[in-house]
């Protein structure tokens, strides 16, 4: 990419979107394309085709999606995928006709089968059944590598797919109803402290395993891959290395100084037993992350107190 070409990046104010940005500038990069959700719907097909029409971006890094956690994605599956398939068909599709030199589709682990053998190989994809409480989603985003392969076959296009691991990092989301698991941990133990309370109750049994990376080891990462893989096949992006939730929470515990005991709410549903990616095709192609776990919570659960100071 040249630091004069005119980069797209769909969802620019969400977590993942604003770590490409900064990402980008911190290496020269200045004539970005930003929009807001209120400023350009991307559910809205002809007013993502008029965009990508009129501005003709050279790049384009499709983050922009409608996330949430384990119960966000299970109470609100109709909206999950719908909303999903439309963003991603008229960007995909507008990104075509508009010419774009090439596209960035980011997608998610829970793509993978539920059951599919650990590590994550990206050619696990579609041999087996997914996580049910996040189906919907994992199958709008399985349409979207789909198309991008799609449209490599048919047209041509350089249109490539990544498949990030759990994510945290600045600008993410603490909404309890609808946020991740670390998120939504570092709020609940921060408010526990403050609150002076004696026990925080988190769901499950604690016995999951789980893969977490910093966004802006993501965002390196994308741009690392936009500049040196061309292939239609995923590539995972992840740390290669996971937790439990209970090491995850104790962590959290020790890094915001609550003192409370931790309460397991059984009744609740532990989703997928682990999802721990294989990054050795990322490795190979010459990256890997540097933010560990641990200096990453520390990063973000003190972005998180001066969000609510």
């Amino acid at each position: 990419m040249e630091t004069s070409a005119k980069i797209y990046v769909a969802g620019h104010n969400g977590m993942v979107g604003s770590a490409i940005v900064r990402k980008l500038k911190s290496l020269g990069f200045t004539n970005f394309l930003l929009r807001s959700s209120k400023e350009l719907d991307l559910r809205n097909q002809q007013a993502v085709l008029d965009f990508l029409a009129t501005e003709k971006p050279d790049y384009v890094f499709l983050a922009a999606a409608k996330v949430g956690g384990i119960v966000a994605n299970n109470t609100y599956r109709a909206d999950f995928i719908y909303e999903n398939i439309q963003i991603q068909n008229n960007v995909i599709h507008g990104s075509y006709l508009s010419g774009v030199k090439k596209l960035m589709f980011l997608g998610s682990s829970c793509i993978y089968p539920k059951l599919a053998p650990q590590p994550l190989r990206e050619d696990y994809l579609l041999t087996g059944l997914l996580e049910p409480t996040n189906e919907p989603y994992a199958i709008a985003k399985i349409a979207g590598i789909k198309m991008c392969e799609a449209y490599k076959d048919q047209y041509g296009c350089n249109f490539i797919s990544v498949m990030p691991t759990n994510l945290y990092g600045p600008n993410d989301n603490y909404d309890l109803q609808n946020s991740h698991v670390l998120p939504a941990m570092i709020r609940k133990f921060h408010e526990a402290k403050l609150n002076g309370s004696e026990e925080v109750e988190l769901w499950g049994t604690g016995s999951p395993m789980r893969e977490f990376l910093h966004a802006d080891d993501l965002a390196e990462a994308c741009v690392f891959l936009m500049e040196n893989y061309n292939d239609s096949t995923l590539v995972n992006i992840g740390t290669g290395v996971d937790v439990t939730i209970k090491e995850l929470a104790e962590t959290i515990r020790e890094e915001v100084g609550f003192e409370g005991n931790i309460k397991w709410n059984t009744d609740k549903p532990d989703g997928t037993p682990r999802k721990l990616m294989d990054v050795s095709k990322l490795h190979d192609l010459g990256w890997k992350h540097t933010i560990e776990l641990k200096e990453g919570i520390r990063l973000v659960y003190a972005e998180y107190k001066s969000r609510t100071a």
